[in-house]
């Protein structure tokens, strides 16, 4: 009666049922919007941190893969070239010996920085082994497998042509590994000492790409005079190498030796030298690790090919006054020249990698940094363990101590010059 005096009316429980049922219903839609809209965030940010670990792993890839052989980049090839100039007498650094010390250290070094690389950009989530993909993710990744497997079928069957470069490749490979091994007699032993070195192999290979056939060759002119005799493009024209050679890259490596023999003439890199006093009393090891973090520092800013040719002679000059091998403190830097990460403008893969727009300075710098110190500690644990068997480090050689005769002499001679013209 109250209720009716107050022009209340009740509701019937059904009706009550319904509304509650109905804003339920609207409060869970509300909730699943809110969860797609998170969902499709998350995946988004998950899309962008994988696109930035994908194309940061290119560059540093390439830096630390080029260090496994003596072509793979051009401080390698400089290495070489100055150990001639300087050490004539040296033969222990070749294409084999070089192989069995570089390639575990770039294996072990690929293997962190994929690691690092993985947890910092979301390929690997340490809290999320256990956690379901969302149906996006999903979707995307299945996607993607239809595009690879797409793209594979487009391929073809393998070529002749292709099945040839391969073989030559893999000749390539094997004549440079047994040329002199080291630990059995190579197949350069056959001809007199000196004679034959990794550059015979390589031309060699060249040579036969010169006139090696493109197209599988068809012998019916054997058997039937009348065949026709078509003529057959080779594997590699002269047309060809003109216009692929980079004829630059050469004539930098050129005049790199030049440079590096005109300090060593001019007694300039033993001038250097004789100014290390301090570094004397430093020991060995000590040394390998702050001449790599110097040599990696400085490569952040400078190209890779000046810093080795600037630092090579004074290394090789610091060596002989520490009474050292040489290659214990050439090999870190050399190959310290590679390991820049920091900065797009280290090396020419950071700088195409960073070209792309979707990297930012701070990304490389705070990945590179890291990657910077492992190369820096895993060179310094290669020199001091397998390298020492490989390249004999733990003794001063024989073809070091004449080039410090030599070097003895031109330093007297160049201050005999200096206090007379004073």
């Amino acid at each position: 009666a109250s209720l009716q005096q107050n022009k209340l009316y009740t509701v019937p429980t059904e009706m009550q049922f319904l509304a509650s049922t109905e804003d339920k219903d609207l409060t869970e839609e509300k909730e699943v919007a809110s969860d797609a809209v998170s969902d499709l965030k998350k995946e988004e940010e998950y899309k962008t941190n994988i696109w930035k670990g994908f194309l940061i792993s290119i560059p540093y890839a390439a830096s630390i893969g080029g260090t496994a052989t003596l072509t793979g980049t051009a401080p390698n090839l400089i290495l070489l070239g100055q150990l001639k100039s300087y050490f004539p007498e040296c033969d222990v650094v070749n294409f084999g010996s070089w192989f069995m010390f570089a390639f575990p250290l770039m294996l072990i070094f690929l293997l962190l920085g994929w690691l690092w690389i993985s947890i910092l950009y979301g390929g690997i989530n340490l809290r999320g082994w256990r956690t379901k993909k969302s149906n996006i993710r999903v979707d995307a990744e299945a996607r993607a497998r239809e595009v690879i497997k797409e793209d594979y079928q487009k391929l073809g069957p393998t070529k002749f042509a292709e099945q040839a470069i391969f073989f030559l490749f893999c000749m390539f490979a094997i004549m440079l590994f047994s040329r002199d091994p080291k630990f059995i007699p190579g197949w350069a032993s056959l001809f007199a000492p000196g004679f034959i070195s990794d550059a015979v192999t390589g031309i060699a290979i060249v040579i036969v790409l010169f006139f090696f056939p493109s197209q599988k060759p068809s012998f019916k002119w054997w058997f039937d005079l009348k065949a026709p005799n078509t003529e057959t493009q080779p594997l590699l024209t002269w047309r060809k190498a003109q216009e692929t050679v980079p004829w630059n890259i050469i004539l930098l490596l050129g005049g790199g030796f030049a440079m590096a023999k005109g300090c060593e003439e001019s007694g300039l890199s033993v001038w250097i030298g004789g100014r290390l006093h301090p570094l004397e009393g430093v020991p060995p090891p000590v040394a390998v690790i702050l001449i790599t973090i110097v040599i990696a520092l400085f490569t952040e800013f400078a190209s890779n090919t000046a810093t080795i040719i600037i630092f090579l002679p004074v290394l090789a000059e610091l060596a002989i006054r520490l009474k050292v091998n040489p290659l214990y403190l050439m090999i870190p830097g050399t190959i310290g020249c590679s390991y820049a990460f920091m900065l797009p403008v280290s090396t020419p893969p950071n700088s195409i990698a960073f070209s792309s727009g979707h990297l930012m300075v701070k990304d490389m710098a705070r990945t590179g940094l890291l990657m910077n110190l492992m190369g820096v500690l895993l060179l310094s644990l290669a020199m001091n363990t397998w390298a020492k068997s490989i390249f004999q480090l733990g003794t001063f050689p024989a073809w070091a101590n004449i080039h410090a005769e030599n070097a003895t002499s031109l330093l007297t001679a160049v201050e005999n010059v200096t206090l007379s013209a004073l």
